[in-house]
């Protein structure tokens, strides 16, 4: 990254309440509502990516009865032209204004997007190392950094690190 370039905002929600399902929704919209284009890529963490991009891309046609989110997978045809693309393969932020990792997602350099959100399963050991080693990389790198993590209520704090 050059010494001009736009740093990265690297955001972490720390998920001990809730599921990955009743929160990514809430994200997803929140990105859209901004006019960004978001690349989820899905990891491993929780079994096979495959499986899990699957569950997903079926989950966000439905989460909502009367609601759904549009988006594609990278390994179907014209998925590029959707506002949210699912993947767990794509290393290319070049069109994704927000790039959100979970299952413990990895993505080596996520310097085109405006912000990288670390979505982290609270449960999951592997979840929580990948999470806090792409904290430490952001931090050293002095991008800005936040952290929420869910409270015994289920509402997002920042607590004081």
């Amino acid at each position: 990254m050059s010494e001009t370039a736009e740093k990265v905002e690297h955001w972490f929600y720390h998920l001990q309440q809730s599921s990955l399902e009743a929160v990514l929704p809430d994200i997803l919209e929140k990105t859209l509502a901004k006019g960004w284009r978001a690349l989820v890529k899905i990891g491993s963490a929780n079994g096979a990516a495959d499986g899990e991009m699957a569950r997903l891309d079926k989950f966000l046609w439905t989460y909502k009865q009367d609601a759904f989110l549009p988006h594609g997978r990278d390994d179907e045809p014209i998925a590029d032209a959707h506002p949210i693309l699912l993947s767990c393969t794509c290393e290319n932020v070049e069109t994704a204004d927000a790039v959100i990792l979970v299952a413990g997602a990895e993505m080596q350099d996520v310097s085109g997007a405006t912000r990288c959100i670390t979505i982290l399963d609270g449960r999951n050991e592997e979840d929580k190392i990948v999470a806090r080693k792409r904290w430490k990389q952001a931090q050293d790198a002095g991008n800005p950094t936040a952290y929420w993590q869910q409270n015994d209520h289920g509402r997002w704090v920042q607590p004081n690190l």
